[in-house]
């Protein structure tokens, strides 16, 4: 099981969220789909983000059944799919692009167990910093769930608005890293007002753990990040910037840019 007591010299998010602190500044985690819109701009991509602002880089995994995501996300999955993207090819990337700052493997539960019993090891070789699995909520699994929270990569867990908070807590407990709140129910994508229950639950989710709180879901725009900013210690921004990379590179670097100056205005 993981634990929320890793040092900050150990542990690279603590290390973040710890500089970001100092300097009264939020963490922008970007999502990016491991493989779209081709392996090359991937890489390019990868790099373009960081350049521009992302504090943590969450790198999804293609998966044929993507349940939890929207139909941008699905879309590139697919397409990162069909270009032959895999588990493997995504650790080849986290190893090529080789980033200054903490990636997180996003993926769902059967990539992972067909990638084996050594996945997060290799993953920690390749210079994965985490791991979020999508579909594996606490107890489901906790054999698993162990075998996971013990291994190299710290264990970001997912916590949704609707969760009493004595579970929020046992959620907490389980996760290492930092929490990913999702800020309203459904799938992945890009809403135009942020859910009116966010700071409430924001709240109880503060008063459950002494991890850092990202919000993800629908936010896409520098005033969502900015009004978010305001109540978490981070934004989560995936469909946004995976709808502007099917344009390009440079439209998907800009737009993370203008959430960064959101986010610190």
């Amino acid at each position: 099981m993981a634990s929320e007591s890793a040092t900050i010299s150990s542990d690279p998010f603590a290390r973040r969220f710890a500089a970001l602190r100092a300097r009264g500044r939020k963490a922008l985690v970007v999502y990016v789909t491991a493989g779209h819109p081709d392996r090359e701009r991937s890489l390019a991509l990868l790099h373009a983000v960081a350049a521009s602002g992302a504090d943590v880089v969450e790198l999804g995994i293609p998966f044929s059944d993507p349940l939890a995501d929207g139909p941008v996300i699905q879309a590139s999955s697919q397409r990162a799919l069909e270009g032959g993207m895999t588990f493997d090819g995504a650790l080849e990337l986290i190893a090529r692009a080789s980033l200054d700052v903490p990636v997180v493997l996003f993926t769902y539960l059967n990539p992972l167990l067909a990638a084996g019993r050594d996945a997060l090891d290799r993953a920690a070789q390749a210079g994965a910093h985490g791991l979020l699995v999508t579909d594996l909520p606490v107890g489901a699994d906790p054999a698993l769930e162990a075998r996971l929270g013990a291994g190299p990569l710290a264990f970001v867990r997912l916590v949704a608005p609707t969760t009493p908070a004595p579970r929020m807590a046992e959620i907490a407990r389980h996760g290492s890293g930092f929490v990913y709140l999702i800020s309203r129910l459904g799938v992945t994508g890009e809403r135009n007002d942020i859910a009116a229950e966010l700071p409430e639950t924001v709240a109880r989710l503060r008063a459950a753990t002494t991890l850092p709180i990202c919000v993800g879901f629908g936010i896409s725009r520098p005033d969502q990040a900015a009004a978010v900013g305001r109540i978490a210690d981070g934004i989560v921004v995936g469909s946004a910037v995976v709808r502007a990379a099917d344009e390009s590179v440079e439209r998907a670097a800009a737009l993370v840019a203008s959430l960064r100056a959101g986010l610190d205005g």
